[in-house]
């Protein structure tokens, strides 16, 4: 990586352009050691990208003075500020929101000052433009005898302030093993990882062992997991605490199947006492016991509300033997009964000359 301070004319405004597009060189004839210096729409995006990450704006000074300062010792004034770079496509990178001083944008518009000065730092083996410093306002951007000392000056500065290629795929590398572990998308952003880290620290922590402890170790605590749940899977269940799933499945089935049987025979007793109690008509055998098997508790609380009815306990004929002749019509009391139990007359009429046709 290299350092230069190359040159453009100053127009003045909010907009400054700070390199032309594609190659290009010093009005010195610098670099030296390549070509030219280089720039496209790729390696401006990382320099845009770059800006927006940063927190304070890149400084415009005079004459370079804030890389001279520490040589001369003279203060290094701001002539104006700027962070939000764009980059246009044929004609170069741009600052589209500079801020002048008042005094700088005074001597601009004076014409006392004709040129911006940008301080870039390139690929020594390619020249591609890889970061932006700072700029300066000058009139004289290539000074005999001056480009050491600013070479000299920005290149400590730099190291300080941002990251040569080697460092930036260290880092991409890195983000890139940070997404896996996380399981995050390849898109995923460095401020994406670093959230998704929080969340996993704030659930580690949850750990009584982890929150005691002064700092932690990832892989110990994967190998004591493991353990632990290798230990788990290897002892014997003690018989008097746990059973087999195949043993507590085939109770549980003895007793739906005990269940069932107590609940059949007591719904059995239930509709037999009831027939016999003159509470349920035989006709009505077979819903009550329909019933009962859904809702033993309600046929019970039916039956025990149910008065019984007279004439079912005794005999239709009043004690006398039965006519062999089939019946024509309902007695007085066969139609109090159909009325008390809600059955159709004809219904029931019908019942009792096919018991007598039987």
């Amino acid at each position: 990586m290299a350092i230069a301070a190359c040159s453009l004319s100053l127009t003045g405004g909010n907009e400054l352009q700070l390199t032309p597009a594609g190659a290009f060189k010093g009005r010195d004839g610098r670099p030296h050691e390549v070509p030219s210096w280089r720039i496209d729409a790729q390696l401006a995006q990382r320099l845009i990208a770059a800006a927006a990450a940063r927190v304070t704006p890149y400084v415009i000074d005079y004459e370079h003075q804030t890389l001279l300062a520490k040589k001369n010792g003279k203060p290094a004034p701001a002539a104006g500020w700027f962070k939000k770079l764009e980059w246009r496509e044929g004609v170069g990178l741009f600052a589209i929101d500079v801020q002048w001083t008042n005094r700088a944008a005074a001597m601009i518009e004076a014409n006392e000052y004709k040129f911006i000065s940008p301080v870039i730092a390139y690929d020594d083996k390619t020249g591609d433009v890889i970061g932006l410093l700072m700029a300066a306002v000058t009139n004289n951007p290539a000074i005999d005898g001056m480009e050491e000392v600013l070479i000299a000056a920005a290149s400590s500065y730099f190291t300080t302030t941002t990251t040569s290629p080697e460092q930036e795929n260290s880092m991409d590398a890195l983000l890139e093993q940070l997404r896996w572990l996380l399981n995050l998308p390849v898109g995923a952003s460095a401020e994406d990882v670093a959230q998704h880290l929080q969340t996993l620290i704030t659930t580690l922590k949850q750990d009584t062992a982890v929150t005691a402890a002064a700092s932690f170790d990832l892989a110990r605590y994967l190998t004591d997991y493991r353990t632990k749940v290798a230990t788990l899977s290897a002892a014997v269940p003690d018989p008097a605490r746990y059973v087999p799933i195949e043993t507590m499945a085939t109770l549980q089935g003895r007793i739906a199947e005990l269940s069932s049987e107590i609940s059949t025979g007591k719904v059995d007793g239930l509709v037999k006492g009831a027939l016999a109690s003159g509470k349920l008509l035989p006709a009505q055998e077979a819903w009550a016991r329909e019933f009962g098997a859904k809702d033993t508790a309600g046929l019970s609380a039916f039956l025990d509300n149910a008065p019984p009815i007279a004439v079912l306990s005794g005999t239709q004929t009043g004690g006398q033997p039965p006519s062999p002749s089939p019946t024509a019509s309902l007695t007085a009391q066969q139609k109090q009964l159909c009325a008390a139990l809600g059955v159709s007359e004809a219904d029931y009429l019908k019942t009792l000359q096919a018991e007598c046709a039987a």
